[in-house]
């Protein structure tokens, strides 16, 4: 890797690289109906850690020669501790092994020493509290309380709103309070008044020369959480034991240099949430800005207009289409394009939309006097506020339910369970087995036997139709039956057979496109689990063009969705390029022997 940041050891990791920090992102996944990869600032998360890592190595900030060295920080400890022994206020605890060189984790400046967790604070000693021994007007301290890696206090409640029956650790003013809890949720807050907090939650006092402030910064970096994690006890429910926690080793720098540390964290950490907002903002400004102009290819009607409309994007393209959010507001528009008939140019000489009805009318004739289709009540016509938009010549506004038969899976009492499932059969079809592609899998399909499937009393597929999705978290959903001729569907999953089979790849096209959605809302029921009926789908408005720009369309909406495709490989390729830069920053300013003082 040859990016000029690594070319020479930097002097300010956290200030030289700040274009580095706010531009590596990482895409997070977000389960649930209609919602998408959220953003996560991957590199603000790691600066923040950089910035606590280099102030517990010393490289923060520089060192005071005139500071009183660490050394006598523990020497006053060792007293502290003796006195509060002989007193009976501290209970004497299991001596700890010391601190040899190859227990170092790092190298510390001259004036820093190694110590231990236990050897520093009174970690693993608690005052109890009981329902009784607390006022209505007591902080009572959960761990859902605290946001996790931030450790914002995010409510502060009082015992007379949420009162506990339960023991509690009692706290005071200054104490820092650790979540032992899955310690990798990193929670970890200083009291800013005394209080009682849950058992899974410890308070922790420093002895003589322990900034409370500079502990909680300890037991924030990177190296006290790693110890954490890998420490814990109790599969599901991870906790920090006592003595480990004890042991965890401490770097304990001079109580000046603790206060200049904390201090500098602070700024540091306000400059990391100044990059975040205007980060978010950035990101907020982009999205709002391409779904803007993509609207304006939809609402244009002249030819002109939709190539000036194109122009403009097209002019801005590399600083448009940055993100994956931005690149799929592009796919929609280009479906959204297909079914209005923007995308592909009109040819003269194709047979019109309605010789094409008339060809379908007489299929479903045919149909009808083999016994293989029943006569069913001619659909309502089309009202003006069904048809949103105007389509080109040579295209017919019509119901989904002309075009088209829709078959709902079996739902007899023969419908197949688990426990009739074979190996190798006829394919048995439900939602999950829907990929994003478009096609069935082939991967996990379930099987049922011949005799089975014979028995069924329909829903059975054959080549050439859909499978559309009725309910449940892929409502809406479609794909095509291929790569299987035979199979059947689940009682969720409804096929659609268009009455011409050269019909399916626009049909997908109009389904899994925005207008092809709002139809699907039109009819939800606005349940928790959304419902549709092939009722409801045969009354979808749909805009039909001819049978040769429909083949035109699918053509050039796949081309088009495989440059779309290539475009998020490259970008995710850029995003890993930044994070692997954002990672060689982080090792080479803690690796680097020189201080590096921001």
């Amino acid at each position: 890797m040859n990016d000029p940041r690594l070319l020479g050891a930097s002097r300010n990791p956290v200030t030289d690289h700040l274009d580095l920090w706010a531009s590596a992102l990482l895409v997070k996944s977000t389960a649930g109906r209609g919602s998408n990869g959220r953003l996560e600032a991957f590199g603000i998360r790691k600066l923040r850690a950089l910035i606590l890592e280099l102030a517990v190595r010393g490289k923060l900030v520089p060192q005071d020669a005139t500071d009183e060295p660490a050394s006598a920080i523990l020497e006053k400890i060792k007293k502290e501790k003796k006195l509060l022994e002989k007193e009976g206020v501290l209970a004497s605890q299991a001596s700890l092994p010391e601190v040899n060189r190859d227990d170092f984790l790092f190298s510390l400046p001259s004036n820093w020493l190694w110590s231990r967790l236990g050897e520093v604070t009174n970690y693993g000693v608690t005052d109890k509290a009981e329902p009784e021994d607390v006022d209505k007007n007591t902080w009572v301290l959960d761990l859902e309380d605290v946001e996790k890696e931030t450790s914002k206090l995010l409510h502060k409640t009082r015992f007379g709103e949420k009162p506990f029956r339960s023991s509690k650790n009692r706290f005071a003013k200054d104490d820092v309070i650790y979540g032992k809890l899955r310690p990798y949720l990193d929670k970890v807050l200083v009291a800013d008044e005394g209080g009682v907090c849950t058992t899974e939650m410890m308070p922790v006092r420093g002895y003589t020369g322990i900034y409370p402030f500079y502990l909680r910064l300890v037991m924030k970096a990177p190296h006290f959480i790693k110890y954490a994690d890998e420490s814990t006890h109790g599969m599901n429910l991870p906790r920090l034991g006592t003595d480990k926690a004890r042991m965890a080793l401490f770097p304990l720098a001079p109580i000046s240099e603790q206060h200049r540390i904390v201090a500098k964290v602070d700024e540091l950490m306000v400059l990391c949430d100044q990059l975040e907002q205007q980060q978010g903002r950035g990101i907020e400004a982009h999205q709002t800005l391409v779904e803007t102009l993509l609207g304006t290819l939809t609402s244009v009607e002249s030819a002109q207009e939709f190539a000036a409309a194109w122009n403009r994007i097209a002019e801005h393209f590399d600083t448009l289409f940055t993100t994956e959010h931005s690149i799929d507001q592009l796919k929609q528009i280009i479906l959204q394009l297909a079914v209005m008939g923007k995308l592909v140019p009109q040819d003269p000489g194709d047979e019109s939309a309605s010789e094409l009805l008339g060809k379908i009318e007489f299929e479903k004739k045919l149909l009808t006097k083999k016994g293989l289709l029943k006569k069913e009540k001619p659909l309502p016509s089309l009202s003006n506020e069904e048809m949103v938009f105007s389509l080109p010549h040579g295209w017919a506004w019509t119901k989904f339910g002309v075009i088209a038969e829709f078959i709902n899976g079996d739902r007899s009492k023969n419908y197949p369970n688990r426990s009739e499932y074979v190996d190798d059969g006829v394919a048995w079809i439900n939602t999950g087995h829907i990929e994003p592609n478009g096609y069935l899998t082939t991967q996990d399909m379930n099987f049922i036997s011949r005799e089975k499937f014979d028995s069924l009393s329909g829903g059975k597929i054959q080549k050439g139709d859909l499978v559309y999705c009725l309910r449940g978290a892929t409502f809406g959903k479609t794909a095509f039956v291929e790569p299987y001729e035979e199979g059947a569907i689940a009682s969720s999953l409804m096929i659609v057979r268009p009455f011409i089979t050269q019909l399916n790849g626009y049909i997908f096209k109009f389904l899994v496109s925005p207008f092809g959605k709002q139809q699907l809302l039109r009819f939800d029921n606005g349940s928790a689990q959304p419902n549709l009926s092939a009722g409801n789908v045969m009354l979808y408005a749909f805009p039909l063009p001819p049978l040769g720009e429909q083949h035109r369309i699918v053509a050039k909406v796949d081309e088009l969705m495989t440059l779309c495709d290539a475009l998020k490989a490259r970008l995710a390729e850029a995003q890993v390029t930044q994070i692997r830069l954002a990672d060689a920053v982080v090792e080479r300013a803690v690796a680097s022997p020189e201080a590096a003082m921001v």
